[in-house]
């Protein structure tokens, strides 16, 4: 057995410590993104400069990653949603991860990509027109690929994200 002098590398996340003015910004911008500076301040009751500043220090610090927007796919055709759980071959799993995954991320369809630990090795979030569209995306993108050794395919009938609620209804 070879030993090493080196210290094993952990990747342990350390959550970074939030004040209450820093918490109250995750939580207004959680709900509203689109928040201007001015009604920021407004909320916290603090001045401009001071809103900006912090909203700054929460973004360097990687404690707010992005803004983004919130699609209703239905508007774009997209109507029918699902989650996939990929199982890939085990014997291609360590060389077939990251290639997978960088695959189906660049997928139009894809909303969003879940890599676990457990039964299956991803999620897969999708939205597509209909069941034929639906039925050719896992035909052609996931179950064609060699390294995928099986699927498991969950309409999703209603969601919600963070505070932000997207009807099926």
């Amino acid at each position: 057995m070879e030993t090493s002098s080196e210290a094993p590398q952990t990747n342990t996340l350390r959550a970074p410590a939030l004040d209450a003015v820093d918490a109250r910004i995750v939580q207004l911008l959680s709900a509203d993104g689109r928040m201007t500076n001015a009604e920021l301040a407004g909320q916290l009751g603090v001045a401009p400069s001071t809103a900006h500043a912090r909203l700054r220090a929460l973004v360097d610090r990687g404690v707010i990653s992005g803004f983004h927007a919130s699609v209703d796919e239905r508007m774009l055709g997209a109507g029918l949603q699902a989650i996939i759980g990929v199982s890939l071959r085990p014997s291609a799993r360590r060389e077939s991860i990251v290639e997978f995954a960088d695959r189906v991320r660049a997928l139009a369809q894809v909303i969003q990509v879940f890599f676990l630990g457990g039964d299956d090795d991803f999620l897969l979030h999708i939205a597509v027109a209909d069941s034929s569209e639906m039925r050719e995306f896992v035909l052609e993108h996931l179950s064609a690929q060699s390294s995928v050794a099986s699927t498991r395919t969950s309409i999703v009938f209603d969601y919600h994200r963070n505070s932000v609620a997207a009807s099926f209804r």
